[in-house]
């Protein structure tokens, strides 16, 4: 369905959360390594900036156990090559210079940094939720400047790590934000096997879940289907998802269930019976279960009185 609330006109804002979980890059069965990626990503970025003069861009890490901006710096003013000293290359656009030296000295500074320990690995994979919370007040921040609302945001998620049960609730505020603010969440798995949590959050928003089969194509995923800002989408037939996971996680022990118990009060989601919720401390209230009934004797046969235990009732076919 077409979307009148966007024209032509509009500058765009993309906001790329990059995973640099370097147990995933550097695993043994990585089809794909980090630097490889890198140069397919940069690569995307300077064709969002080349597509109109007022397209913005902002870049965010999302690190084991830390989230931060690669591009731009907080301190810094969102625009290209304001205070950022970089080497001066006749052969390459300086906008596209700043951009790709900021991510790059960004990337290899958290690279550089003492290696997460095995717990943290354990408690979760990147900080995808911190990482979509500091995507959406980037936003809102520009949204605000913006007086006459011709900017138009969207968020891209490059993930390679699994989905980790702890940041189902501040994944899913983070998602119902976005919708509330009508900023779509388009996400790229590049490798391993479906986020359900990303999954739900591109269906829920209205952005695109797309799964990589070769990640050597990443380019090409990349140009064709997430660089259509959100006025160009209303003529492409994008990819879709013909199935989407909507399983959650339990509140009690953090795993992903497929049929668990719901607290009717706050909707907290548990993978076994209580009688009083652990999140708003609701007692619930079920009528006691009836005693058995008697077994009859069957007709013309009378009971012995000698028998004052109620026998054991058989069980029903039905």
């Amino acid at each position: 369905m077409k979307d009148s609330s966007t024209s032509e006109d509009d500058s765009n804002l993309l906001v790329i959360v990059i995973d640099t979980n370097p147990f995933e890059w550097e695993h043994a069965s990585s089809p794909l390594r980090l630097n490889d990626a890198l140069q397919h990503i940069l690569a995307f970025m300077n064709a969002h900036l080349a597509g109109r003069h007022d397209n913005k861009l902002a870049v965010i890490a999302s690190h084991v156990g830390v989230s931060s901006f690669l591009y731009p710096k907080l301190n810094e003013v969102d625009q290209p090559g304001s205070k950022q000293q970089t080497r001066k290359n006749a052969n390459v656009y300086q906008n596209f210079q700043v951009v790709n030296d900021a991510v790059l000295t960004g990337i290899a500074k958290l690279l550089q940094d003492p290696r997460p320990t095995l717990e943290e690995k354990d408690l979760g994979s990147s900080k995808i939720a911190a990482s979509l919370s500091l995507g959406l007040c980037y936003i809102n921040q520009a949204l605000k400047s913006d007086g006459m609302g011709h900017v138009k945001p969207r968020i891209l998620v490059l993930t390679v790590s699994p989905d980790s049960s702890s940041d189902y609730i501040p994944i899913m505020n983070c998602i119902f934000s976005a919708q509330k603010a009508n900023i779509p969440i388009d996400v790229c798995k590049i490798w391993g096997e479906d986020a359900v949590f990303l999954q739900q959050a591109a269906h829920i928003t209205e952005g695109i879940y797309i799964r990589l089969d070769d990640p050597h194509g990443l380019l090409q995923i990349l140009m064709f289907s997430f660089l259509p800002d959100m006025f160009s989408r209303n003529y492409l037939c994008l990819p879709g998802q013909d199935q989407v996971d909507f399983r959650a996680a339990c509140f009690c022990h953090k795993k992903i269930v497929d049929i668990g118990y719901v607290c009717s009060v706050c909707l907290s989601i548990f993978c076994s019976f209580s009688p009083v919720c652990s999140t708003c401390r609701t007692k619930f209230a079920f009528q006691p279960l009836l005693p058995p009934a008697r077994r009859l004797a069957p007709k013309g046969t009378a009971a012995s009185p000698s028998s004052s235990r109620p026998s054991t009732p058989t069980p029903m076919a039905t």
